[in-house]
Order: C-alpha cells, then structure tokens, then sequence
C-alpha cells in the first residue's frame, strides 16, 4: 500500500483497482471535502452530496444549499449508501468524474 500524501486511515482490505489512490496508480491533488454518500448504485461509483451555506449580500443572511458529486469509489473501502466520506480531487476519470472516496468517516 503506497503513501497518498494526506493524513487519512488507511484501508485495511486490498484491491486490484487501478484507479484506487491506495492499491492502484491514481494521483490525488486540489480539493478535499466530506459529504455524504446518498447512492451507490452504479458499479465502483458513488453520489455524494454536501450541504453549505451561501451568504446571500441583499438580505445579509445564509441560505442552505447542496451539491451532489459523482466520485470513484473504490471497493476496498466498504462503503454503504448513507456513510459519511471523505473525497479529493484527482485528474478526470471520466466525463463527470473527478473525485476519489478516501475515507470512510461514519455511519
């Protein structure tokens, strides 16, 4: 298992996944973000989706807002719809997916 460049916990299962940033070839860079995984339906992908406030000038209040990012998952992890994650940021791996799952932080 290589060394990924960021303080997380490690998985403690292997995987022959090439695109595991752990067991496989996959650079992580940019981005760091904690969501939650809603759906992972389809084959080693998963939706995440993360609520943040965006301050809005004319009323000088918050309004709760959330995205949903589509990220590699890979299988050594064991992650389950409804788990809190951890994603970064990586090169394009297909024509939405730009995010890895690197930890899994709860249920």
């Amino acid at each position: 298992m290589k060394n990924i460049g960021i303080d997380v916990k490690p998985p403690t299962k292997s995987c022959d996944d090439r695109f595991c940033p752990f067991h496989g070839s996959l650079g992580i860079r940019g981005k760091l973000l904690k969501g939650k995984a809603v759906s992972i339906k389809a084959k080693d992908m998963a939706i995440i989706e993360r609520e943040y406030l965006q301050y809005i000038k004319k009323y000088m209040m918050y309004e709760k807002r959330r995205s949903r990012i589509p990220a590699h998952l890979p299988p050594c992890l064991g992650v389950n719809e409804g788990d809190s994650v951890m994603i970064a940021e990586c090169r394009p791996l297909s024509k939405t997916v730009s995010f890895v799952v690197i930890e899994k932080l709860g249920e």
